[in-house]
């Protein structure tokens, strides 16, 4: 802990001479034992070994293994197909992957290319990677720190932290000060400074304690580095899918072969009835439509502003229940604004619009002072300068008295530039036929120096009572967290130096200002807890800070719903992830501290999404389940590591892509039961046919038509149903829950056996029309079994062809749902009604699927034996509309 050292004893510790620098031998060995500074990427996957990781799914493993089965059995066309949709599906997800590791690269680009160091009793520039620790570094005003710095002197110096702390404006650095206590927070510690953060005032000289992967920054590069092998909720489901659909394959096999044993088939035959089945078990397109739905859903959500860079996270989002937010830049506007001033009983409080502002005399004066005595500008559009001092510019545009005019009308004519010791900045500006002195800085000690104050336009002396009055509404705009600032004038006959600016001034009043919250983030945050959606606000800034701007955001409602970055040092993981739920703000965190955070969260059962745009935000997002940056004040690393990027950088797009998350998963779980309906139907029909020893209803070739084109269309249209306007009038869906939650299950298997019904009388009709009893079918003519083979076929493909309408919704109707709502179902259905007519009606096509035309009538019947589970499934959710179920 070197803030807790004296520079002294750093310096000695390090064995470094302050003045001299390291010799050129020191820096040899010294390189050779801590190598260079420079922070270290994990390595690269090459493209194979995304491809075969993408490969590493039960689902796939169940489509190779019938892959080579039916290349076994000689059924090359099907082989091919399966193995075009694995290959489909990892190719999405290696084209995804490639994309995302940019993290580290971007950390490395901030790390500044050149130091000056001193060496050998010289300064001389070098390229920061050969930085050493020992080192002694030179810093001024607009130069990034290369290594992490014991400060060994400081003048004026300040520093912008806040990709690292959060914090919206630079902290002032103190290399005599020595810090006590083992947890200090990153932004206290003052007589530090850390690599890849920037000065912009004054000059100083650290000593290098760390480099590269030792350094803070390296803690966050570590971080990153690590490998979250965890799923997503959807991975999660389909993983277990595919185990199941695996094992039901094999199960039904071996029962295929029990029972053709018992019955004496042929074993050949019972070969084909098990690949058949084995084929009718698993929905082949079911990879491949999830992938494409999620695409979709990217297209989608990219036009509200957010950019997903993985595809899972469409539907993860849709499970989110914890929205851990950063808070300078995401809450807030990460400008510093002023709200409030005051002169002596006249306190204003300013609504935070840009229009143009009337005040009092004496406000006036306040606000000439304070733009006469900043550094600063800004027109508007762009802004130079101390934070502080743009927002005291600001304040002085909205009352039309603008820096350039009042410069030119009173000119600078000297100055005593700020100190962080005195606290105090004053300028001496012509004024008339004499000079006028102002002073801005703390209010305590503004107070010090003056003896009058300016009260309706004429100066009165400042007595005790009045200094009380001062300072009590100081403090009051204080506890309200806003930073104070005064300001105080002089008038002079002549020219003064600097050492005579600051006394016996006249106080005119002071101003507080905060970093507001976005105006449109209270709305998003009330509409997210409607949603279910607990906002947290997890920030670098101090408690009441942070508290004050929670309250205004509707996040917390006290001060001990806030918790401090050493309060949580003092807490195990346990007792913390215990007590995880009672807490709503964090405050004075560090950047280990927010991953503690999400990963209490986690440990709670919560599906957590993490928003930032600071370096320091980097590995919660990395860790959360959802890593959102902003994309226009983002950094670079949090974007290479978050899962989704906001164009807009506003915290309502978060909502938005929340409901459209939900609906994906909705929309998704959809085409699963379908599918799984579909496919239920299908074994239904073959499993009562072995069993029964009738002939098999449908080709292997048959089914896989029916799996790969009459199901896959409306699987995709399902995927990409219109979002129900309801879905953020619920709680968020609990990550545990299967797809077959909410009756879904049931559903399913009403629908499958409704299908696997009707496709068997379909064959059942066939047969009795060509004269063959269904019980006799196992003796029928090849001819006889094509005709009845083509009834089943195409009752199978329309009736689900069909069933997709029903879908659409677990409880509302066709009809409230709308029929035309969904134009790509439409199309789907309509498109697939031609597709099969192709099948039976063009020659090669018949030829190659063992089918041929039907008469008028047999249409007229498959299209009434289609209609049937529409019909049912409509009733049913009729029957659960009157006992009150929510749709899922």
């Amino acid at each position: 802990m070197w803030y807790s050292k004296s520079h002294e004893d750093a310096l000695n510790e390090l064995q470094t001479n302050a003045a001299l620098g390291l010799s050129d031998a020191e820096v040899s060995e010294r390189q050779e034992k801590f190598g260079p500074n420079r922070l270290e990427g994990k390595k690269k996957k090459s493209l194979i070994s995304l491809f075969f990781g993408q490969l590493q799914d039960a689902l796939i493993y169940v489509l190779l293994a019938a892959a080579v089965v039916t290349v076994l059995v000689h059924e090359y066309a099907d082989a091919i197909i399966i193995l075009a949709v694995v290959v489909l599906n990892a190719a999405i997800g290696v084209i995804q992957e490639a994309k995302a590791e940019k993290a580290i690269e971007a950390l490395n680009k901030l790390t500044t290319p050149r130091s000056i160091v001193r060496r050998n009793g010289k300064e001389v520039e070098i390229n920061s990677t050969e930085l050493v620790p020992g080192d002694i570094v030179i810093l001024d005003a607009g130069r990034y720190v290369p290594a992490d710095l014991r400060l060994i002197q400081s003048k004026n110096l300040q520093i912008e932290e806040s990709a690292l702390t959060g914090e919206s404006v630079p902290t002032d650095k103190d290399a005599s000060k020595i810090l006590q206590g083992e947890s200090v927070p990153l932004g206290d510690q003052n007589n530090m400074a850390f690599m890849s953060t920037l000065a912009t005032y004054g000059r100083g000289e650290g000593l290098v304690v760390h480099t590269g992967m030792n350094t803070i920054i390296g803690s966050i590069a570590k971080s990153l580095n690590e490998d979250e092998e965890s799923m997503t909720p959807l991975q999660v489901r389909l993983d277990e899918l595919g185990k199941t659909l695996g094992k039901l394959a094999l199960g039904i096999t071996a029962i295929m072969f029990l029972v053709g044993i018992v019955q004496k088939r042929p074993v050949l035959d019972m070969f084909l009835t098990a690949i058949s089945l084995a084929v009718a078990a698993i929905p082949e397109g079911l990879p491949a439509i999830v992938a494409i739905v999620l695409a979709l859903g990217v297209t989608r959500m990219s036009k509200i502003n957010a950019i997903v860079r993985k595809l899972p996270a469409v539907e993860t989002l849709g499970s989110v229940n914890i929205i851990c937010s950063d808070k300078t830049g995401t809450l807030t506007q990460n400008k510093m604004t002023v709200v409030k001033h005051y002169t002596l009983d006249n306190l204003v409080s300013l609504d935070r619009e840009g229009e143009e502002l009337q005040a009092g005399e004496d406000a006036r004066e306040l606000i000439r002072s304070f733009v006469l005595c900043s550094d600063a500008t800004s027109d508007g559009k762009e802004s130079t300068g101390d934070p502080t001092e743009v927002a005291l510019i600001i304040l002085g545009n909205r009352h039309n008295m603008y820096k350039e005019p009042l410069n030119s009308e009173f000119t600078r004519v000297n100055e005593k530039p700020f100190d962080s010791d005195r606290k105090l900045m004053s300028t001496l500006n012509k004024e008339g036929d004499g000079f006028r002195v102002h002073t801005k800085g703390a209010i305590d000690n503004i107070l010090k120096i003056s003896t009058s104050i300016l009260v309706d336009g004429k100066v009165r002396p400042l007595t005790d009572e009045i200094k009380y009055q001062i300072l009590k509404e100081s403090e009051s705009m204080s506890n309200q967290a806003l930073r104070v600032l005064g300001v105080a004038f002089k008038d002079v006959d002549s020219m003064i130096e600097p050492e005579e600016m600051e006394k016996e001034l006249t106080v005119l009043g002071f101003v507080g200002m905060i970093d507001p919250p976005r105006l449109e983030v209270k709305d998003s945050i009330a509409a997210a807890k409607g949603a279910g959606i607990t906002s947290i606000m997890i920030t670098g800034d101090h408690k009441n800070t942070a508290v004050a701007i929670a309250r205004e955001l509707g996040i917390a409602e006290k001060l001990d719903q806030a918790l401090t970055g050493a309060e949580i040092e003092e807490l195990d993981e346990v007792t913390f992830a215990e007590n995880i739920n009672n807490y709503r703000v964090f405050a004075r965190v560090s950047p280990e501290h927010k991953v503690k955070i999400v990963k209490a969260y986690k440990a709670k059962g919560n599906i957590v999404s993490m928003t930032g745009d600071g370096v320091n935000d980097a590995p919660s997002l990395k860790h959360a389940d959802i890593g959102v940056a902003m994309g226009i004040t983002g950094t670079d690393v949090s974007k290479g590591a978050a899962d989704m990027i906001l164009t807009d950088d506003n915290f309502t797009t978060i909502v938005a892509a929340i409901e459209e998350g939900r609906n994906i998963y909705n929309n998704i779980k959809k085409a699963v039961i379908f599918l799984l309906s579909c496919n239920l139907g299908e074994i239904v029909a073959i499993f009562v046919s072995v069993l029964f020893s009738f002939a098999i209803p449908l080709l292997p070739t048959q089914i896989l038509w029916v799996n790969l084109v009459t199901d896959t269309l409306p699987a995709i249209s399902l995927g990409v149903d219109p979002g129900d306007h309801d879905v953020m009038k619920k709680k968020p869906r609990d990550p545990k829950e299967s797809f077959f939650a909410g009756g879904a299950a049931v559903r399913a298997l009403i629908g499958g056996i409704l299908i696997g019904s009707l496709t068997l009388f379909a064959f059942y009709f066939g047969l009795r029309e060509r004269g063959v009893s269904i019980w006799d079918s196992a003796t029928a003519s090849e001819d006889v079994l094509m005709y009845a083979r083509t009834m089943a076929f195409v009752v199978l493909s329309t009736t689900q062809l069909f069933y997709a309408l029903s879908m659409r919704s677990a409880t509302k109707s066709i009809i409230q749902v709308g029929l035309f709502t969904n134009k790509y179902l439409i199309g789907s259905i309509f498109v697939g009604i031609l597709l099969q007519l192709g099948v039976i009606s063009i020659p090669p096509l018949a030829a190659a699927f063992k089918v041929h035309n039907l008469p008028f009538g047999d249409w007229v019947l498959v299209v009434c034996l289609s209609l049937i589970p529409l019909i049912v499934n409509e009733i049913i959710k009729l029957f659960r509309r009157l006992g009150g179920a929510d749709d899922d």
